[in-house]
C-alpha cells in the first residue's frame, strides 16, 4: 500500500503565494513564477495565486484600507493581499463557484502569522500581520462595504483596462469583463490523424469523462482533469487547446504540400492542428528557443514531426535572419498582444499590463505583418490573429494592415470573437481573439 502524502502546511502556501504575488507586481509572469515552487507545493499554490489575481483588487483595497501607512516591503504587502482575498470569500461565492479556495478565517488569520515568520523580511512584521487581519474578521462587513463602490473592485480589473473595453464594447462590456470571473472550459482538439472524434469520445464516456463536441476537431471537458488522467495523451490522440484558438486551423486554406509558415509560432497548438489537417511543408519559427523546443515536443508526442517541419529561432521581422528568399503559400502571423483575450486562464495578465502597452504592441505588430508579406507568394495567404479583445489588436489594426500591404485582398473571416457565454449563468465556451484573413494578389490582379 503507498502511504498517503500530507497536504502542505498553509502557511507555506500562503508564503509562497506572496512570493508569486510579489513577482507579478514587480513585472514577471504568474507562469514563470510558479515554476521556482517546490514541486510539492506548486499545485495549491496555483489554485490560491490564480485565485488571488482574480480578486487582487480586492485584496489591495483592503490592505490600503487595513494598514495605517505604506507597507513596509513589497513581500509583507503581498502577504497581506493574499490573506485578505482568502478571507473575503463569501457565502455565495463559497456555493456557487468551486474554484474559490475555503479556508476557516481564523485559521488564515494564524497561517498567515506562521508565514510571515518564515523570511527576515516580513518576521519582524507578524504582530502587523496579525493586527490587520484580526481587525479585518471582527468588521468584514463594513469593510466590504466600503470597497465595493470602486469599479476596480466590482470588476477586478484596472481602470484603465474597464474604461477600455466599456468603450469599445458598450452593450457587452459587462458581461466580457465578468466572463474572466470563472476559469475557462477544458477544451481538447483531436488528432484525427490518430483516432476520430467519435471515437475518443466513446473511449471518454467509457472512463466516465464526460464531454461534448466543439467546432471541427474539439471536445469540451465537462470537468478539467490532469492530462495524465485523461486516457490518450501519451499516444498524442489529443492537445489542450481553447475552442477560440482552434478556430486559426479550421479556416485557413489548407492542401497537401503546400509551404506553410507558422510566425510566432509557440507553444505550436496551431502549427500542430494545420499538420493535422494537411501534409504540409512547415516552417515554424519564433524568436525564443526554449519555446521552439516546447513545440518540438509537442509534435513528437504528436508524431507530427519529420523532415517536413522546419524549426527556426528568430526574430520574425527580421527576415534577413531566417527567411531563405522562397515564397509561402500561407503564413500564419499569430503575432504579440496583450493577451487580453485569455485572461480568465492567465488572471495575471491584467496585472501586468499597462494602458501605454497597447499603442507599442499595435505598433509591433505591424512591423511583424508588414516583414511577414513579403514572404507571401502571389496567390498566397496570411491569416493575421491575437488573443485580444482591444480593438487596436483587432478590427482597427486589420483596417490598417488592409489598406497598407501591398497588393492584400481581404476574405472572410470571423473577425473579433469575445469570451461571451451562449446563456445566463453559462460559461463562456471560448477564450477571446481577432481573426483577419488576406490573399496577395497576383499578377493579374486577383487571387489566383
Amino acid at each position: 500500500m503507498t502511504a498517503s502524502v500530507a497536504a502542505p502546511a498553509l502557511s507555506d502556501v500562503l508564503f509562497a503565494c506572496a512570493g508569486c504575488l510579489r513577482d507579478v507586481l514587480a513585472g514577471r509572469s504568474l507562469t514563470e513564477s510558479l515554476q521556482d515552487v517546490p514541486d510539492e507545493l506548486r499545485a495549491p499554490v496555483q489554485s490560491v495565486s490564480f485565485y488571488v489575481m482574480r480578486e487582487l483588487a480586492t485584496g489591495q483595497a483592503l490592505s490600503g484600507l487595513l494598514l495605517d501607512k505604506k507597507a513596509p516591503n513589497r513581500l509583507l504587502e503581498s502577504l497581506l493581499v493574499v490573506a485578505l482575498c482568502l478571507l473575503a470569500v463569501d457565502e455565495d461565492q463559497e456555493s456557487k463557484a468551486r474554484h474559490v479556495p475555503v479556508y476557516d478565517g481564523y485559521t488564515v488569520v494564524n497561517q498567515a502569522v506562521k508565514a510571515a515568520e518564515k523570511h527576515k523580511k516580513t518576521a519582524s512584521f507578524k504582530g502587523l500581520v496579525n493586527a490587520c487581519l484580526r481587525n479585518f474578521l471582527r468588521n468584514k462587513e463594513t469593510l466590504m462595504q466600503a470597497i465595493a463602490v470602486r469599479s476596480e473592485v466590482q470588476w477586478g480589473f484596472p481602470k484603465w483596462w474597464i474604461h477600455q473595453i466599456r468603450e469599445a464594447y458598450p452593450e457587452q462590456w459587462r458581461e466580457i469583463l465578468a466572463s474572466a470571473a470563472t476559469p475557462g472550459p477544458m477544451t481538447l482538439r483531436v488528432n484525427t490523424r490518430q483516432i476520430s472524434r467519435e471515437a475518443l469520445h466513446k473511449l471518454f464516456t467509457e472512463h466516465n469523462i464526460e464531454s461534448h463536441e466543439t467546432g471541427h476537431a474539439g471536445l469540451v471537458l465537462a470537468q478539467a482533469l490532469p492530462v495524465t488522467q485523461i486516457p490518450g495523451f501519451e499516444q498524442g490522440w489529443w492537445s489542450v487547446q481553447d475552442a477560440g484558438a482552434q478556430i486559426a486551423g479550421e479556416i485557413v486554406p489548407l492542401r497537401n504540400g503546400m509551404r506553410v509558415l507558422d510566425a510566432c509560432a509557440a507553444p505550436g497548438g496551431k502549427t500542430a492542428h494545420m499538420l493535422e489537417r494537411a501534409d504540409l511543408e512547415m516552417t515554424v519559427l519564433d524568436v525564443d528557443s526554449r519555446r521552439l523546443a516546447r513545440v518540438a515536443d509537442n509534435l513528437a508526442r504528436l508524431k507530427l514531426d519529420g523532415p517536413h517541419v522546419q524549426m527556426l529561432a528568430a526574430d520574425a521581422a527580421d527576415l534577413a535572419q531566417w527567411w531563405d528568399g522562397v515564397p509561402f503559400d500561407l503564413v500564419l502571423a499569430d503575432v504579440p498582444c496583450t493577451a487580453s483575450g485569455i485572461v480568465r486562464r492567465h488572471p495575471d495578465i491584467k496585472w501586468l499590463r499597462q494602458e501605454a502597452d497597447l499603442a507599442k504592441t499595435a505598433a509591433l505588430q505591424r512591423t511583424i505583418v508588414q516583414a511577414l508579406w513579403q514572404t507571401v507568394a502571389p496567390g498566397g495567404y496570411l491569416l493575421y490573429v491575437t488573443c485580444s479583445v482591444f480593438p487596436i489588436e483587432g478590427h482597427e489594426q486589420a483596417r490598417y494592415l488592409e489598406m497598407s500591404l501591398a497588393e492584400a485582398e481581404r476574405l472572410g473571416a470571423p473577425g473579433q470573437i469575445l469570451p461571451l457565454a451562449q446563456q445566463a449563468g453559462s460559461v463562456a465556451p471560448h477564450d477571446g481573439f481577432y481573426y483577419a484573413l488576406f490573399r496577395k494578389k497576383t499578377a493579374s490582379g486577383n487571387g489566383g
